[in-house]
């Protein structure tokens, strides 16, 4: 049975496990021609050795051929920008037009083009100089390789062979493992293939790039954990990521999740006086965007009681119940999603509409509202806050804006949260009440907005407190700083000037440089 090879240590290669599996087209249910392995115990052993390799060697390569790779992969991308669309579309659903060729793909390219700006501008590596003592210090790459698990919403954007996590490791100067999703394993072997030519264009080491599709839950464990892996990142579920962290912590090694958000949204009053049809539509389109399959997607939607919030929900449930719902990635998100809902009514929430499955050529939930009073979602927060991952969203109502707060209070670890109030000011004193509470909650606070949508800027925070992150100091997304999960604080003390990296040398390597020598943040040389 032939099978597509998998890239290990500079070479495609079949894998030495026969086992197979073929992704699944989420519009009709269907089987896709092209065959792919599950690797076993000698591909991973394989894999994390090379990339061992490549990070010993890669310590010493100039920080421009790194810059130069994540070009010249931007290029080939762009280049077969149709086969990639295409693949993607097949074997996830997505829209080809705007969602994949306009959007993602685009972003693609963007955040690996910042990724060189950044490694070739030196800045993320936080230079520090103590003249006074002559101790300097900087950050680094770590000692091993990064292992990159992608999620199945972002075929391009999250890919673990071409998305964020990628481009970070990358930049910060490691080689990378990729584990290809399971939903677009098609999408992620163009990319692989991308970049191992571009790795070979730039005179890399062979082992900078390397790709296998799936293994055993066990093995997949060892991907985080082996003695030689220098850290991991993982976008998915917050049942698999638990289990990943778990090894990882075990083992004493970095590990850097994505895994649950609800994204709670409050409307204040003023807000819903004031423009409640607009933020209706705002919302739905939110919950909706993508079937709702987006790790920022509002599950979470907080009022205060009233006739007027009544009304809201009216609106709302009326665009819930006269739009299509769109297809989700795979059979497994529409189990998840059911049990999700299901979980959330035997906690006490009513269902307002949607709520099943819908027989459909594809993969397909009802958009789905639930309710629930502030008194109910207070005391069992933990069952009420559980993800459904899709177009669903629970309305908690609220009595006043203390029990407001007092929800807010026990809502979770988020990546975003969000404010909707009076653009007069009519609420800024419910808002002082309420924001003190959220802020430590959520990674990015947003007013008057919908959160879905991650803007590829250097300020921005995709993080949060857990569950939503495994560790909220640091972003997904955001050169350079979501380079430094994937480094290690090198510090120099009394070494001699002509032995020191370059960055910690007098004289500043590129002239524009930011470093701190002597508490002072300067381009100067020393």
């Amino acid at each position: 049975m032939a099978y597509q090879k998998v890239l290990i240590a500079g070479k495609w290669r079949n894998s030495k496990t026969p086992v197979c599996f073929n992704a699944v087209n989420p519009a009709n249910k269907q089987s896709l021609p092209e065959m792919y392995p599950v690797s076993g115990q000698d591909d991973v052993n394989e894999v994390i050795s090379a990339g061992k390799q490549a990070a010993v060697e890669l310590r010493t390569a100039p920080r421009e051929k790194f810059a130069q790779f994540l070009e010249s992969f931007a290029d080939r991308i762009e280049t077969n920008a149709d086969a990639l669309v295409e693949i993607a579309h097949l074997e996830t659903a997505l829209p080809k037009e705007p969602r994949l060729r306009n959007g993602e793909l685009p972003r693609t390219t963007d955040q690996l083009r910042k990724a060189a700006k950044a490694a070739r501008e030196l800045s993320w590596c936080h230079a520090t100089i103590e003249t006074s003592v002559n101790i300097r210090s900087k950050m680094g790459p770590l000692d091993g390789p990064v292992s990159v698990f992608g999620p199945n919403n972002f075929p391009f954007a999250f890919n673990s062979i071409s998305g964020g996590d990628f481009a970070a490791a990358i930049a910060a100067g490691n080689p990378v493992i990729a584990k290809a999703n399971t939903c677009h394993p098609g999408t992620t072997f163009i990319f692989a293939r991308l970049a191992f030519e571009a790795v070979k264009e730039t005179g890399l080491h062979p082992a900078t790039v390397q790709m296998i599709y799936r293994t055993p839950p066990d093995l997949g464990l060892k991907l985080v954990s082996h003695p030689y892996i220098g850290a991991s990142a993982f976008t998915g579920s917050k049942k698999a990521g638990l289990r990943l962290k778990a090894a990882a912590d075990k083992a004493g090694k970095p590990i850097y999740l994505e895994m649950s958000s609800v994204n709670p949204v409050f409307i204040l009053p003023g807000a819903i006086e004031e423009r409640s049809d607009d933020i209706a539509a705002e919302l739905f389109g939110s919950c909706a965007l993508g079937a709702g399959q987006f790790c920022t997607n509002p599950g979470l939607i907080i009022l205060q009681k009233g006739d007027r919030s009544e009304q809201f929900i009216h609106t709302l449930t009326e665009a819930f119940d006269s739009n299509r719902p769109g297809i989700l990635l795979s059979s497994t998100g529409l189990e998840g999603i059911t049990e999700a809902v299901e979980i959330l009514k035997s906690a006490g929430a009513a269902l307002i509409t949607g709520g099943k499955k819908v027989e459909d050529e594809g993969y397909v939930f009802a958009n789905t509202l639930l309710r629930v009073d502030g008194k109910t979602f207070i005391s069992n927060p933990q069952e009420l806050q559980t993800e459904a991952f899709g177009a669903a969203s629970l309305i908690v109502v609220a009595d006043d804006i203390q029990q407001t707060k007092e929800v807010a209070s026990v809502i979770e670890g988020n990546l975003t949260g969000c404010i909707y109030s009076h653009t007069k000011g009519k609420d800024d004193k419910a808002y002082t009440i309420l924001e003190s509470e959220l802020r430590t909650k959520v990674g990015r606070l947003l007013n008057d907005k919908v959160p879905t949508g991650v803007a590829v800027v250097s300020s921005m925070n995709h993080g949060g407190p857990y569950p939503a992150t495994g560790h909220p100091g640091f972003t997904a997304v955001g050169l350079p700083a979501s380079m430094l999960r994937f480094t290690a604080l090198y510090c120099y003390d009394n070494v001699r000037p002509n032995r020191l990296p370059i960055e910690l040398q007098d004289k500043n390597p590129t002239g524009t440089m930011w470093r701190l020598i002597d508490g002072e943040w300067t381009k100067r040389d020393v």
